[in-house]
């Protein structure tokens, strides 16, 4: 189904998993003192920040902030779901690619979101490990404050 159809309906032509990713909102939460913390801003001018709680190495919540548009807070839903539960090592594998794969219907002019909440990761990630290394950067962390 291409996504350029004039006769292209949201509601009916979009699939279950974009849909699902695209309204839901329990993941949508800013954590105060989260292990590892990843903002990242596209070129649209859309910002993700992404939060995560790392037990043992392991991804037991994650949750983002976005003030993007329907496909950013699509995109950013699908990241979490598919880090939590997860090591760290194994987040590293979720790309932009896997994103849009699993989201279907995500229309090509919009697959930048994609890549805007996936770099939000791997900031969050990278931050962790920095945190990790050096304990006493998260009491300085900027979205703390």
């Amino acid at each position: 189904m291409p996504m350029e159809d004039t006769n292209f309906s949201f509601w009916q032509d979009h699939s279950d998993h974009f849909l699902e990713m695209a309204f839901r909102t329990d993941k949508c939460e800013i954590a105060s003192h989260p292990d590892g913390y990843g903002k990242n801003t596209g070129e649209c001018g859309d910002t993700v920040e992404m939060f995560l709680t790392i037990i043992n190495d392991r991804i037991k919540w994650a949750s983002f902030d976005t003030d993007g548009c329907i496909h950013t807070r699509a995109c950013a839903n699908t990241v979490v779901m598919m880090i939590e539960g997860k090591t760290v090592l194994q987040a590293w594998d979720v790309t932009a690619e896997k994103v849009i794969h699993y989201l279907e219907t995500l229309p090509q002019e919009q697959e930048h979101c994609a890549e805007l909440a996936v770099g939000a990761l791997y900031r969050a990630l990278t931050d962790y490990q920095s945190v990790r290394k050096d304990p006493w950067k998260k009491l300085y962390q900027k979205h703390n404050a």
